[in-house]
């Protein structure tokens, strides 16, 4: 295969040494209102991007491994080393821990499965990235997080995909940041726009569709992806935008309601079940279904609905 993946272009806004807060990102998606029922504990996302600062101190605890395919340190398997920032970026997002410093991640008790695909350039080969699925599906994940795209439509990758979702493996993709504001026209990318995955676009921290994002009928959901805080290599952080921002919420929150829906029904649901889960805690922000699926990630919004059906019950039964 000639062609090769890249980062869905992304856009790093501020670096700073020290923060000690929950991402408005983390807190606009609800997380923080149900981590008294799962923090993540016992999930495993597997994140395939450009690797990971193994030893910032708000991931080094949630690393439960990981294997480089890179061309990177001279192709070390063992060294998944984060040289670009991204990934670092992604990790964060997904599952940076609760220390009294620094960030909060959407599943802050949740495993990562570090599965470096991308190069310090943010370049890998189509080998690379299917390489790293079957290895993801090979150690057992929940949940595949991949924010990074190309245009040509691999049947190698796409195979895969398949294959980690016969595995009971959600997918969660990037949707692409080639959008126009249109939502007449479709700006597609893979793998974000495989029926089989669950494709994510951005929104900004006011709830209005970005700019950027892709817009086209493959889209789940959005997540916010514009001014977002998380984790950076060095120990730092910083401030990125773009859908690739977006997935990890997803991503992490997928991590959340797997946890919580298998307690509750006591058995392990399946992908469907699970996607179901996940479009139950959507909220439509009054865009095109082109640009925003089925809505914003919105975790409470079952929660609210019990309340708003118990409240009508309740007052049913004292009109009587």
């Amino acid at each position: 295969m000639e062609h090769k993946m890249r980062l869905i272009p992304f856009q790093v806004l501020e670096e700073t040494e020290e923060v000690t807060e929950i991402p408005q990102g983390v807190e606009l998606i609800q997380a923080p209102k149900i981590w008294e029922r799962s923090k993540g504990q016992g999930m495993t996302v597997a994140i395939l991007d450009t690797g990971c600062d193994t030893t910032h101190p708000d991931l080094k605890e949630r690393i439960a491994g990981g294997r480089n395919f890179t061309g990177d340190d001279g192709g070390n398997p063992d060294i998944y080393k984060d040289y670009n920032g991204h990934g670092t970026h992604v990790a964060g997002t997904i599952a940076a821990v609760e220390n009294d410093t620094g960030v909060v991640g959407v599943a802050p008790e949740a495993d990562l499965l570090i599965v470096k695909v991308l190069d310090k350039n943010g370049s890998g080969q189509y080998e690379w990235i299917i390489d790293g699925i079957l290895y993801a599906v090979e150690q057992k994940a929940d949940i595949i997080s991949m924010s990074l795209g190309g245009p040509v439509d691999v049947p190698e990758l796409h195979d895969a995909i398949k294959k980690a979702i016969a595995n009971n493996i959600l997918v969660v993709c990037a949707a692409g940041n080639e959008g126009d504001g249109q939502d007449s026209t479709d700006e597609l990318g893979y793998p974000g726009c495989y029926n089989e995955v669950i494709s994510v676009g951005a929104i900004n921290l006011e709830r209005r569709s970005s700019e950027f994002t892709n817009s086209n009928n493959e889209i789940d959901l959005v997540a916010p992806g514009e001014d977002i805080l998380s984790t950076y290599i060095n120990g730092k952080y910083a401030t990125l935008r773009g859908t690739s921002m977006a997935t990890p919420h997803v991503s992490g929150a997928l991590a959340l309601i797997k946890d919580i829906s298998n307690k509750g029904f006591e058995r392990s649901l399946t992908v469907p079940e699970l996607y179901a889960q996940l479009i139950k805690r959507t909220v439509p922000l009054g865009n095109s279904p082109q640009l925003e699926g089925n809505g914003l990630l919105y975790l409470t919004v079952t929660d609210h609905l019990a309340d708003l059906f118990t409240k009508e019950v309740s007052a049913k039964v004292l009109s009587l």
